[in-house]
């Protein structure tokens, strides 16, 4: 088959089973629980049908690695979904790296970061960001073994973006993408989210979860808590994205929306990355809000609205005085009135 996405019959057959799934996952959540379960198995050691490169340097080319940091609500799935179509592309789902190594280090103590005694102590940084190279490409290369010199992995991190500074250090040559959206939406989404009989909080029920929502306790802690977490994983994300000498890509939410054919060439193109054709154009229309079920849409949902905006119906006036006064700094940069 040739270059770019897959033949039209092939995509129609893939998208109908695709939602088949995502409809039977959101009616039956132990089913996504399962599935998680699975696809872990399927790469445990010795249970991978294909032999991950034992070399470093073997496989997965470092600077084929595109991240995508973000906060979680903010259109990553979407965005990784389409590229992901693209032929030579892989999608890693939320490794949590940047949590990882992000929190962690967040919640040492600033003096005792200063320390060599502390494993990422600044007296020893170039040892440990050279670690986390190393961890990285490894789990790479044994979560996606096939992948050669000349594909690309994209790496969906909503809420890594704490940990972004460090990973981009430890590997200067990828893509990054920062991904923003108004953190009034962000929010607004995510209340829907932890509400009682949401999708989120039916899968972490399915999962052995069953602590009542605090949304459903108190709703303006989570406001407060969300924007905080937004504004923390944001500013590092920023951090790294100016840092970055890369190839990278400033991407809102708001206009991947309003024109997505038009960003997603915008973003292969600052990326440095062939489209294939009308692959991306194909991709762009298979993804679209309006390609999916109705049924699949809706408050409560995983797909809600992609509204820009929303947030004025569904946060009232003191819930967005709380996230307006937590991340002004990012309000004003990327949304100024």
């Amino acid at each position: 088959m040739g270059s770019g996405m897959r033949s039209s019959f092939g995509s129609r057959v893939k998208s109908r089973g695709l939602w088949a799934w995502r409809r039977a996952s959101a009616r039956y959540p132990k089913l996504a629980v399962l599935r998680r379960r699975l696809a872990a198995a399927s790469i445990r050691p010795g249970r991978s049908r294909v032999a991950a490169p034992e070399v470093a340097g073997d496989g997965l080319d470092p600077a084929n690695i595109v991240w995508i940091f973000c906060v979680a609500r903010s259109g990553s799935t979407w965005l990784a979904s389409m590229m992901g179509e693209m032929e030579g592309t892989e999608v890693w789902k939320e490794p949590r790296v940047g949590h990882l190594f992000g929190e962690f280090y967040e919640n040492t103590p600033r003096a005792k970061a200063e320390s060599a005694n502390f494993i990422m102590g600044t007296p020893t940084r170039e040892a440990w960001i050279s670690s986390i190279r190393h961890f990285v490409l490894t789990g790479a290369r044994y979560a996606f073994p096939t992948l050669g010199p000349k594909d690309y992995l994209v790496v969906k991190e909503p809420g890594g973006g704490v940990g972004a500074p460090f990973l981009m250090d430890a590997l200067p040559e990828s893509r990054m993408i920062l991904l923003v959206r108004d953190p009034r939406d962000v929010v607004s989404s995510s209340l829907d989210a932890t509400r009682e009989g949401s999708w989120q909080k039916e899968q972490r029920r399915a999962a052995g979860s069953g602590r009542k929502s605090l949304t459903a306790r108190s709703p303006d802690a989570v406001v407060k808590r969300s924007a905080k977490k937004y504004l923390r994983n944001m500013e590092r994300a920023m951090q790294a994205f100016d840092a970055h000498e890369g190839p990278k890509s400033l991407v809102r939410y708001e206009d991947l929306r309003s024109d997505t054919a038009a960003v997603m060439g915008r973003i292969y193109s600052e990326l440095g990355m062939e489209t294939g054709g009308d692959a991306l154009t194909r991709a762009v229309e298979k993804h679209s809000w309006e390609a999916i079920p109705e049924d699949m849409k809706g408050q409560g949902k995983f797909y809600r609205k992609a509204s820009p905006g929303g947030w004025e119906d569904d946060l009232t006036p003191g819930q967005a005085e709380i996230v307006e006064e937590i991340s002004a700094p990012l309000i004003e940069k990327f949304y100024p009135r």
